[in-house]
């Protein structure tokens, strides 16, 4: 082949490269016409019962939308308690305040903050729901602050409308197959249980990996929280399949950290004895092989002779202290394997696995209070200058406003969120300028709107699938049936449509500035209020407090996995803190694993003076 066809072939390659790196999946497409099927049934059906709200339900069903099943049911019934909640609180609110519209912003600004505050205490779907529960009431009261006595309607409406897109969302993915959590969930975990043994190997066969790969291996365990808690409504054995996820996720942990201790107790010793030798050979073959390697029949008997080898060395009383330690984290070891194969296993054949554990979220208390003041003294702000200005259409924009500030509040990153809310705004404006306008251009009928919303539906639905773009594509999603407002018969005012598209653009911009200049965390602060709570945390298991150790190893996986993410700089300065950080860890769990075997031997009369002394010692 000449140079001149070679050089054409390589060009060809690389824009046919490009081109399947632009074009969606076939997933990605059967996504967003599930969602925009499900979009324009919920419309349908909330035009045909009259709902004096009917575009929040294309818009539920926008928020709603998820790629896998497991995850929009989740959501879906958190929004629904959420909408519960709220329009209670909107209506006592209106019921009390009604006559004082001042101290009736002032009560929503308290009650968002409350609610911004717990949802950053609780994980995924249910931070979603009490987040949700806060801008409600902007949704009820504010918008309608002109005209109180509509509130309860208001609050019956959108109930309706939302339970419409519920219905709706939940019947579409059903229909057309929507892929369940779970099924996409199993080969992650697979690959996350291989690669966990994989490391464990590593250590038992040429030391401890270091803090830095073990900081790599919790990224890739940690983001399968979410979907382990998303299976439960899936299938009549979810519970089940979801208590299996948890417990493999909980051992992945407990697995990575009893490896590198271990290792690190044999290293201190001078000369291994042939009983350390022995258990991390036992330890290595657990480690070799990948899921279903060993069999469930070798690991009864390897952890048998690794209790052996302990209690031998207990008995003994001569042996040195870091070879108990290293046994004993060689037979932690295989017990996290055993639930981690049963936890793989229970998620693929929804058997009732052998545990079930918590996931438990580390949230710093700064950070969630800053986040809540943030919002309320955010919103607070807008509500002044609105009220001081005297612009029209107040309440809508005060609506959105909280809206995208409550919104952010959950997200991982609040700024990186409120860039894509600064693009994704203008984006459907453009959208919905677009439809009314240039394609619907004053024509009534559903087939005319149904047709309209197909590209902008499935341009934000791409962009929502990619994790760089979501935040635009999300927006996008939600806000341009916003814009539309659909209704019947379909109004056209140019000047309405200019101010609303000018209002939202406002908030996004509010947003924009609020997380940058209202209470910012640095990262370094960041890194401070996680090690000060891990220090907390320490002195409370010396003391016999908390929970045990899976738990807090889980616990404290969850904060590493944080802590990571605020650490930068050098790979030395990393990795110096990243050291810090495992060192306060594994001396938590240790202080967990020693007052659980006090409590085991409490019982014991010539024990417990000793067990006393142990636990004054460490407290």
């Amino acid at each position: 082949m000449s140079a001149a066809a070679t050089r054409r072939a390589s060009w060809l390659d690389r824009a046919i490269d490009r081109l399947d790196a632009i074009v969606p999946k076939p997933a990605a497409w059967a996504f967003a016409f599930r969602i925009w099927l499900a979009m324009m049934l919920a419309l349908y059906v909330a035009f045909w019962l009259q709902l004096d709200s009917a575009s929040s339900a294309a818009t539920g069903v926008a928020i709603l939308a998820q790629p896998k099943r497991g995850q929009a049911i989740s959501k879906a019934a958190y929004r629904f308690l959420g909408t519960v909640v709220g329009g209670i609180v909107a209506i006592v609110f209106m019921a009390l305040f009604a006559q004082d519209r001042v101290t009736l912003l002032v009560a929503f600004s308290v009650w968002i903050g409350l609610c911004v505050f717990t949802a950053q205490y609780l994980q995924d779907t249910r931070a979603y729901g009490a987040m949700l529960s806060g801008y409600t009431v902007a949704i009820i009261a504010l918008a309608h602050i002109d005209a109180p006595q509509t509130t309860f309607d208001a609050a019956v409406g959108r109930l309706a409308a939302i339970t419409v897109a519920i219905v709706t969302i939940t019947f579409i993915n059903d229909a057309l197959a929507s892929p369940s959590t779970w099924r996409t969930l199993l080969p992650t975990l697979s690959s996350a249980y291989d690669g966990t043994k994989a490391f464990a190997h590593e250590a038992f066969t040429s030391g401890d990996p270091g803090p830095l790969r073990t900081a790599a291996l919790i990224r890739t365990i940690a983001p399968m929280r979410a979907d382990a808690s998303a299976i439960a409504g899936e299938l009549d054995d979810g519970p089940y399949r979801a208590a299996g996820a948890r417990s493999a996720i909980a051992a992945l942990y407990v697995m990575a950290a009893a490896s590198r201790a271990a290792v690190n107790a044999a290293a201190a010793l001078r000369h291994p004895s042939p009983a350390v030798e022995e258990a991390q050979g036992l330890c290595r073959e657990v480690s070799g092989g990948g899921v279903g390697e060993p069999e469930a029949a070798r690991l009864d008997p390897i952890d048998t002779r690794l209790r052996d080898l302990v209690d031998d060395a207990v008995r003994d009383g001569r042996r040195p202290l870091d070879e108990l330690v290293a046994l004993q984290r060689c037979l932690d070891f295989v017990n996290a394997a055993t639930f981690a194969e049963d936890g793989v296993r229970a998620l693929a054949d929804g058997h009732v696995p052998l545990r079930d554990v918590k996931l438990p979220t580390h949230r710093d208390f700064p950070v969630a209070l800053r986040a809540a003041l943030r919002v309320a003294i955010g919103f607070g702000l807008t509500a002044a200058f609105m009220i001081v200005s005297g612009l029209p259409q107040t309440s809508f924009a005060l609506v959105q406003v909280a809206s995208t500030c409550a919104l952010s509040s959950t997200a991982p990153d609040p700024k990186k969120f409120a860039v894509g809310v600064l693009i994704g705004m203008p984006l459907a404006s453009l959208f919905a300028g677009i439809v009314l306008f240039a394609f619907l251009n004053g024509n009534q009928g559903f087939p005319l709107l149904a047709i309209a919303m197909i590209v902008p539906v499935f341009v934000a639905c791409f962009l929502s699938l990619n994790p760089s773009t979501f935040g635009i594509g999300f927006i996008a999603l939600v806000f341009t049936p916003v814009l539309i407002a659909p209704e019947n018969p379909q109004s056209y005012d140019p000047q309405t449509y200019l101010m609303n598209v000018a209002l939202v653009i406002a908030a996004a911009i509010i947003l924009f500035l609020a997380v940058r200049l209202v209470l910012p965390i640095s990262p370094s602060q960041h890194r401070a209020f996680a090690l000060d709570s891990a220090k907390r945390a320490l002195a409370e298991a010396l003391a016999g407090e908390g929970g045990d150790a899976t738990t807090r190893t889980s616990l404290n996986a969850d904060r590493l996995f944080q802590f990571a993410g605020y650490t930068s700089g050098s790979r030395a300065v990393r990795w110096m803190a990243m050291v810090h950080a495992f060192a306060l860890s594994q001396l938590e769990s240790a202080a967990a694993r020693a007052h659980a075997q006090m409590r085991l031997l409490d019982g014991t009369a010539g024990m417990r003076d000793p067990v006393a002394k142990g636990r004054d010692a460490l407290a």
